[in-house]
């Protein structure tokens, strides 16, 4: 089984990365930490280099954890993207980091992570940033 982390660059991202590491170790089970940028943006400011990666990978290793990153490229629909990792992998858990957002934000905007919260086959863990 394998343990699914949404990762971005932010204090979200990292409190997903740690707490799906301490579910990794606590599990015994593999992490895969998933940094996904858009397909075709020209930039994309979330996305990680080599060097964050290998940070990442040394906190798993650190950790007691397997783990690896995965960027897979993902258009307009990122739930589909975990789905989709969640049957190749066999996950069984998926972590995300959760942002502070305005009622009108989410009405406006809609919400990646409540997509994922209500359309994955796994259960989903959500965390904040400590502030």
């Amino acid at each position: 089984m394998t343990i699914l982390v949404g990762y971005l660059p932010t204090p979200e991202g990292a409190a997903a990365v740690d707490a799906g590491l301490r579910e990794g170790a606590l599990r015994g089970e593999r992490v895969i930490i998933v940094n996904s940028p858009r397909r075709g943006a020209p930039v994309d400011e979330h996305k990680i280099d080599d060097a964050a990666g290998a940070e990442l990978l040394k906190r798993a290793r650190e950790a007691g954890v397997d783990a690896e990153v995965r960027q897979p490229l993902h258009d307009d629909d990122l739930p589909e993207t975990f789905e989709q990792l969640v049957r190749e992998t066999g996950g069984s858990l998926i972590v995300i980091g959760l942002r502070h957002r305005s009622l009108v934000g989410k009405f406006i905007l809609g919400s990646e992570a409540q997509r994922i919260l209500m359309e994955a086959s796994v259960p989903v863990l959500t965390v904040k940033a400590e502030l």
